[in-house]
């Protein structure tokens, strides 16, 4: 029979192996659910509802979940928006960071097994998200600055196909958590001079491997993540980083996922001139 969890800390480390030094291959989000496959020394080999991504994570960072619980959760959530924001219990508060889940959010309170929560900050539930190239733009230019990290998934480190998952995930599109996975989403784009606001280029390293993603902006340019989450200039050679003078990355292929969406080449996305409150207004989100 199946057993089930809930990630109940802000960030849950997933690795490769059940230990503390094993390399951090991914990260788990608060409420998001994961399928547990083996135990071992108090870990749990686990595989996440999200994207079918597995690895260890420490049993104590985890809270049991009955078959009804996480049917229910599946059906029942909502995304946190806020950059960070406190969720509140009776004698304690946890940290959210954006892209963490909030089950069975009524608009105020949500619950995790036993536990229930206060949450007052901005919130969308994947079934109504905007599917649009300007909301991935506002979404992707929120983690600007964040720190590059290997496995990362939140604003105090992401690597660039976390970053291209978590955008997404706020839209309702569900995305492999790595690269090499993700290039086979969508639908190929013939010229970059067609490329759409939130459409998806991949690069190789010269020899076909396909490793690196990032999110396409207006007048082509592209939000990415490497040293940090940063905005470079996008033509059909690569990314131009003009710190360094160079291209540092080659374009492979650009895919595009999204049905309703602006040409990149036109500079007609207000979002650029968005404030981050501006952006998320609670009465804004769907308008």
């Amino acid at each position: 029979m199946s057993t089930y969890a809930a990630c109940q800390v802000s960030i849950a480390p997933l690795r490769a192996h059940p230990n503390d030094r094993s390399e951090m291959v991914s990260q788990l989000l608060f409420g998001e659910t994961v399928e547990i496959l083996e135990s071992k020394d108090g870990w749990r080999h686990v595989v996440c509802s999200w994207d079918g991504f597995s690895g260890w994570v420490d049993a104590r960072q985890l809270r049991p979940l009955t078959p009804s619980e996480y049917t229910e959760y599946a059906e029942h959530a909502s995304i946190s928006l806020s950059l960070v924001e406190g969720l509140m219990a009776a004698d304690h508060f946890i940290p959210l960071t954006m892209g963490a889940v909030l089950p069975c959010y009524d608009g105020l309170r949500c619950r995790l097994g036993d536990l229930s929560f206060q949450f007052s900050g901005p919130v969308v539930a994947p079934a109504q998200a905007p599917r649009t190239g300007e909301w991935i733009v506002r979404t992707a230019r929120r983690y600007l600055n964040a720190p590059y990290l290997w496995g990362g998934r939140s604003p105090f480190g992401i690597d660039a196909a976390g970053l291209v998952q978590l955008v997404y995930k706020m839209a309702g599109i569900r995305l492999p958590r790595e690269v090499a996975q993700q290039v086979n989403e969508g639908v190929a784009v013939d010229f970059t001079e067609q490329c759409h606001l939130g459409d998806l280029a991949f690069f190789d390293d010269g020899k076909g491997h396909i490793g690196h993603v990032g999110i396409v902006l207006p007048d082509c340019h592209i939000i990415h993540a490497s040293g940090k989450v940063r905005i470079d200039k996008l033509d059909h050679f690569g990314i131009f980083n003009p710190e360094q003078k160079r291209y540092t990355y080659q374009l492979r292929i650009v895919k595009r996922l999204l049905t309703q969406s602006a040409p990149a080449l036109r500079n007609n996305d207000e979002t650029a001139a968005l404030e981050p409150e501006e952006m998320f207004n609670q009465t804004a989100l769907f308008e």
